[in-house]
């Protein structure tokens, strides 16, 4: 009898979560390269009410999108793939960036003001921002264990795709996932 009464909640579950992978199945279809390595979740995750420091030094969250699609990249000066991706999401947002969408790059860890500008000066980048997270408490919640880590937030601030490493932000691939999120 017990049966009768979970049945369809489980109906209703499966049909919840079959939904969501619809919402990703072309976008997952654009993936090349080393967007192959872009994970998307079923539904979009809520993420951390933690703050850091915007490069003016006011708290932030990441929920607050302003309803804008955006890339947000942990980073930190002494990471090397950081140093190979970060023009690349430069680019990125030389294409893309205006009022639907922004990337965002937020330094973690001991990363003193300094050396974070020394690093985008050595490697050409002008258009990103110096957030950062010092003491890395956002990144602990946001469950960033190595450098570097894309996330894709969707325009209510929720994590909708996760990137492990550094990637071709620029790619044909990069800009055809992107352009979608943001189209949708």
């Amino acid at each position: 009898m017990r049966l009768v009464y979970l049945a369809p909640l489980y109906t209703a579950l499966v049909l919840l979560a079959n939904e969501g992978l619809a919402d990703t199945s072309d976008l997952m279809a654009l993936r090349e390269g080393d967007m192959r390595k872009l994970n998307f979740h079923h539904m979009p995750a809520r993420v951390t009410d933690t703050p850091f420091l915007t490069e003016d030094g006011d708290e932030a969250e990441l929920a607050d999108s302003n309803g804008k699609v955006r890339v947000v990249n942990f980073w930190a000066t002494w990471c090397a793939p950081c140093r190979h991706e970060m023009p690349q999401l430069a680019d990125l947002q030389t294409q893309l960036g205006g009022d639907d969408f922004e990337v965002i790059t937020i330094a973690t860890g001991r990363n003193p003001r300094p050396a974070m500008e020394d690093f985008f000066t050595e490697i050409g980048v002008d258009n990103l921002p110096l957030h950062t997270d010092a003491r890395s408490g956002l990144a602990r919640s946001m469950g960033v264990l190595g450098l570097p880590v894309t996330l894709i937030l969707d325009r209510e601030g929720n994590e909708i795709a996760r990137l492990q490493g550094d990637a071709e932000w620029n790619s044909e691939s990069a800009i055809a996932i992107v352009s979608a999120i943001i189209a949708d």
